[in-house]
């Protein structure tokens, strides 16, 4: 299963064949991640599973930890924006529940991230998208629930930092809570972050 292979593909760009091509490198990749250390993995191996030439992997990627990434990039921007490219109407500024179903899945392959040492790189990747992606979730809800257009670059930072330190806690406590119920919680937060910024003091300058 490729790390994007649980949500919708992402819409598709105008090179249908190098995006195919692109996906196979992707989820060879995982697959073998999922079966040994990346350390041991090599370029070869990825295109032996994938069935794709030395010189098209390279047209494409410089190495393997380029293909991790860019695989990743991939999956995080979608996901990120999956309520705005779905047309959800809720208050809800980031598909937690969603993401968190795919983790649950995609456990083997999560455990490799961690021994490999790629965790940290796909979830710095995952909290720039996720950031971006709720900001512009609050600056499309109503001007009544919205954010003020100052506030929300901060505020969105700090909620994507936030829903992946829930992630990561769900993680190590073998997920004592469905999915929904985590993103649940996380939008109550969210919301009385959003409206506790409108009552705050203006600090003052000493």
């Amino acid at each position: 299963m490729s790390i994007k292979s649980a949500a919708d593909s992402p819409a598709r760009k105008p090179d249908r064949r190098a995006q195919r091509t692109r996906d196979a490198l992707g989820d060879a990749l995982i697959t073998l991640m999922r079966e040994k250390p990346f350390d041991t993995i090599t370029v070869q191996d990825v295109l032996d599973l994938a069935g794709v030439s030395r010189s098209t992997f390279y047209t494409h990627f410089r190495d393997k930890d380029d293909l991790f990434l860019s695989d990743a990039d991939e999956f995080f921007q979608h996901m990120a924006n999956l309520l705005t490219m779905t047309g959800e109407r809720s208050n809800r500024v980031a598909p937690v529940r969603e993401m968190f179903e795919h983790v649950a899945q995609i456990g083997e392959l999560y455990h490799a991230m961690v021994e490999s040492g790629k965790l940290q790189a796909a979830m710095e990747l995952a909290q720039e998208h996720f950031a971006r992606g709720i900001e512009r979730r609050l600056s499309q809800l109503s001007p009544a629930h919205a954010a003020p257009s100052a506030s929300r670059t901060l505020l969105a930072q700090g909620f994507a930092g936030a829903m992946f330190s829930m992630m990561s806690w769900w993680l190590a406590h073998n997920q004592p809570s469905a999915p929904a119920e985590m993103d649940n919680a996380f939008h109550q937060m969210v919301w009385a972050g959003v409206t506790g910024m409108g009552n705050l003091p203006t600090a003052q300058q000493g």
